[in-house]
C-alpha cells in the first residue's frame, strides 16, 4: 500500500517542482523552412514573455506585464494558430498589449513572420503551454480573451482534454479582470454545448439575447484558415461572447 501512495505522490510534480501536467496535442509538425527556422532564431527572444516556464521560473514570479506593455490593456489568444488573427488585432488596436500563447512552434513561426511583415510591435509570445502562463500572470490583469477554433477533441473519452474545462477556466477567470470579455469561436457543436454548460460556472455571463448575437461574427473579425476549412466542409461556426462577472 505505502509503495502505491508513494507512486501516487510521485505524479503531484516534476523534479523541477512543476505540477505533472499531461500535454495533448502536436508541439512540431514538417521541417521549417529556412526563413521560418530565422525568425524563431531572430526574433522569438525579443518578442518572448520572459521567464514562464517551470524550468526557468520555478519560484513562479509573475510577468512584469508593465514593462512591457506600459499602461495598455492587454488581450490573450490562447492558441492562436497561423497568427492571423493576432496581426489583425494588433494592427486595428495599437493601443493595445497583446500575448499569444501557442505550443505548436510552426504555428509560432507563422506568426513571427506575419509580425515581420506587418510590422506591428504590441504582441509578446509564449511558445508553451497557456496552464504555465496561467501561472504567472498577475490576477486581473487581462481584459479580453480569445478562444478561436480550439481542438475539438471530438471522442465523448478526450472531452477533459478540451480547454473549457475547470482545469483552464478556473485560471481564465482568475487572470481576467471584472466586466473582461472571452470570446469563443468553434464549427463543433458539441463544444458549444460543452462551452455553455461550463463557462457560466466559472464566473461569466453569456452575451447573447437573439441567435444572430451567435451566428454573426464580430465586428472586428477576421475568419481565420481554420473557420475558412470549416465553411468548405459544410460546418457552421458559433460566435460565444462571455463577460467576466466576478465580484459583481
Amino acid at each position: 500500500m505505502k509503495r502505491k501512495h508513494d507512486q501516487d505522490m510521485s505524479r503531484e510534480s516534476h523534479p523541477s517542482g512543476a505540477p505533472w501536467r499531461n500535454f495533448y496535442g502536436r508541439l512540431k509538425g514538417k521541417a521549417l523552412r529556412k526563413s521560418q527556422q530565422t525568425w524563431l532564431d531572430e526574433d522569438l527572444g525579443r518578442l518572448s514573455l520572459g521567464a514562464v516556464g517551470w524550468d526557468v521560473n520555478p519560484e513562479r514570479k509573475e510577468v512584469d506585464l508593465a514593462s512591457l506593455f506600459g499602461n495598455r490593456p492587454i488581450w490573450l489568444e490562447i492558441g492562436f494558430g497561423g497568427g492571423e488573427h493576432m496581426v489583425h488585432q494588433a494592427m486595428r488596436n495599437p493601443d493595445v498589449g497583446l500575448i499569444g500563447c501557442e505550443p505548436y512552434i510552426n504555428g509560432v513561426a507563422m506568426l513571427l513572420g506575419k509580425i515581420r511583415e506587418a510590422g506591428c510591435d504590441n504582441i509578446r509570445i509564449h511558445p508553451g503551454d497557456v496552464r504555465d502562463l496561467f501561472d504567472v500572470l498577475p490576477e486581473n490583469s487581462i481584459s479580453r480573451a480569445f478562444l478561436l477554433y480550439p481542438d475539438p477533441w471530438p471522442k465523448a473519452r478526450h472531452h477533459r482534454r478540451r480547454f473549457v474545462t475547470p482545469e483552464h477556466l478556473e485560471p481564465l477567470a482568475r487572470v481576467l479582470r471584472p466586466g473582461g470579455i472571452f470570446r469563443v469561436a468553434t464549427d463543433i457543436p458539441d463544444y458549444v454545448r460543452q462551452t455553455l454548460e461550463q463557462v457560466p460556472r466559472h464566473g461569466f455571463e453569456w452575451l447573447a439575447e437573439r441567435p444572430k448575437d451567435w451566428r454573426r461574427p464580430w465586428d472586428d473579425w477576421l475568419p481565420t484558415r481554420y473557420e475558412k476549412k470549416a465553411l468548405r466542409e459544410g460546418r457552421v461556426p458559433h460566435y460565444l461572447t462571455f463577460r467576466s462577472v466576478k465580484g459583481c
